[in-house]
């Protein structure tokens, strides 16, 4: 039987324990509070932890046993911080002015995008998140761009550009969500949130997201042989498998 010395379970946040982008309905805080009595419970995000809060509440830090904020690079343990990554201090400035000066001309040039809004760059500690379309869009234009980049592949085709133009800076690029990808410093992915649990003495370490594909911003933590992954389609989904796994 699971128990929360032996197993920690690891949640990715849009998809799987929300909607994109929207907050957690009552049922998915409800049902998290069960697990923790069953499990230890983590999760990790790409986004950071004011965003990760819009979406689990002010008091996500206390929801969970592990909060792994911009995939681990800032973490928290009970609540308190156990360490910070910086991208600032990795990249040096000049690295730094060199692509984000490219990716909006870039992004400016795009001229078959049906709208542009504002934040088509998020300066993150850990990590740079580029939206094409652009961060303040709305929902309804969220949702118009996902199935226009589907069609257009306009995420996909401007990642292999930024590869080329900087393959001198090692970075790792993943798509997720619906309007932007992620740029961060290769082994910067989820899996680096996987270095503060190592010694912790876990028995088995389950993930669970949606982007689990190649290129999708879970797939490195979802196949790292350091855990069991699994695939899920939305929050509803998350629960139906949490429950027979580990809640019987």
């Amino acid at each position: 039987m699971p128990s929360r010395e032996d197993t920690l379970v690891l949640f990715d946040i849009d998809g799987t324990l929300t909607m994109p982008r929207l907050k957690a309905e009552p049922n998915m805080i409800e049902f998290m509070k069960q697990l923790r009595s069953k499990v230890t419970v983590g999760v990790v995000g790409g986004s950071d932890l004011a965003k990760a809060k819009e979406q689990l509440g002010d008091d996500y830090l206390e929801l969970v046993d592990y909060g792994f904020p911009e995939n681990g690079l800032m973490a928290f343990k009970d609540g308190k911080e156990i360490h910070l990554q910086s991208l600032k201090k990795h990249l040096g400035e000049d690295n730094l002015k060199r692509f984000i000066n490219f990716t909006l001309k870039y992004i400016a040039n795009i001229e078959n995008i049906p709208v542009k809004r504002g934040t088509f760059i998020e300066f993150r500690n850990g990590m740079l998140n580029v939206s094409p379309v652009g961060r303040n869009c709305t929902q309804e234009e969220r949702i118009a761009f996902y199935e226009f980049d589907k069609e257009h592949n306009i995420r996909q085709t401007m990642v292999e550009a930024l590869e080329k133009e900087f393959a001198d800076l090692n970075l790792k690029y993943s798509i997720g969500g619906q309007i932007s990808f992620d740029v961060f410093p290769q082994g910067w992915d989820k899996t680096y949130c996987l270095n503060h649990v190592k010694d912790c003495g876990f028995k088995e370490i389950h993930f669970f997201g949606d982007k689990t594909s190649p290129g999708g911003n879970d797939f490195e933590i979802f196949s790292d042989d350091r855990t069991i992954g699994h695939t899920v389609t939305c929050p509803e989904d998350t629960m139906k498998m949490c429950t027979e796994l580990f809640m019987q």
